[in-house]
């Protein structure tokens, strides 16, 4: 009866919890399906129900909403290419001085981004490619590879020596065994790093606004949304319902690679 009751009360406040915690995302698509002139009411249901908003970003937004699609894939294609091989150089080929490069692995994940960008600028500025997609797909993937080095060297660490000896002696080199063994038994931890380099890249406003704020149609989403921010006047409808549209691509992939990003962080945790 006891065990019941406790279950009762941790239930009603896990549902307080989760309804508090969802309340900000309802309050969005609330917003967005509300007209302008009864916004500032804050009635709890779109009483003045419209559609506006969402024809006001479709016509507006879709270059925005493409770009940052573009510069998602980009930074996670960069950030596999490099983060995948060098986690398995790390953790199975002794390469000397690992654990100082392990080190400074989680030293780059402690710059503040804000650092980052202003460098990044000063750079970009004297090479020419301020305000290009693949300059941010660059500066996207500074923060994605050293996760993505950390989180398959935990994966990659755990494959057992038997496995790639057995490679060794059917003649395989070691780009071989990286590419026919270990990374298809990574495939969970490629997803994982694959997945949060793409959202970070996603919702990256930092970087876009430092290094491509004249990009005109090549901006991220990020841009679009501020956009509709200006000085004197805010449109919190079509800001709201961009940010509805900007969610639904992240909402997706989120529930088609849960089971796997699951795995994936925790694959390495247990050793035998």
């Amino acid at each position: 009866m006891n065990t019941v009751h406790r279950a009762w009360w941790k239930t009603a406040i896990g549902l307080v919890l989760t309804a508090a915690m969802l309340f900000p995302l309802y309050w969005m698509i609330n917003v967005s399906f509300t007209e302008r002139s009864a916004i500032r009411n804050a009635d709890l249901f779109p009483r003045a129900f419209t559609v506006e908003n969402y024809q006001v970003v479709l016509s507006s937004q879709l270059p925005y909403l493409g770009t940052s699609v573009l510069i998602g894939l980009g930074t996670v294609a960069v950030t596999l290419v490099i983060s995948a091989p060098a986690a398995y150089a790390l953790s199975k080929l002794h390469v000397p001085g690992h654990r100082v490069i392990n080190f400074m692995l989680i030293v780059a994940q402690m710059i503040p981004a804000v650092v980052m960008a202003l460098g990044f600028y000063t750079i970009y500025s004297n090479l020419g490619v301020l305000n290009s997609v693949y300059g941010l797909i660059l500066a996207d993937s500074t923060i994605a590879v050293p996760f993505g080095v950390m989180l398959f060297s935990a994966f990659m660490a755990s494959i057992p020596k038997e496995l790639l000896e057995a490679a060794e002696i059917d003649g395989a080199s070691y780009w071989r065994t990286f590419w026919s063994v270990v990374l298809p038994v990574s495939r969970n931890s490629a997803v994982t790093v694959g997945l949060f380099a793409f959202l970070w890249a996603w919702s990256d406003f930092l970087f876009a606004s430092t290094l491509n704020r004249e990009g005109g149609n090549l901006r991220p989403i990020t841009m679009g949304l501020y956009d509709f921010i200006g000085s004197q006047n805010q449109e919190w409808g079509p800001l709201m319902a961009a940010a509805v549209v900007a969610s639904i691509p992240t909402a997706i992939l989120l529930i088609v690679a849960q089971r796997y990003v699951a795995a994936g962080i925790t694959a390495g945790a247990v050793k035998d």
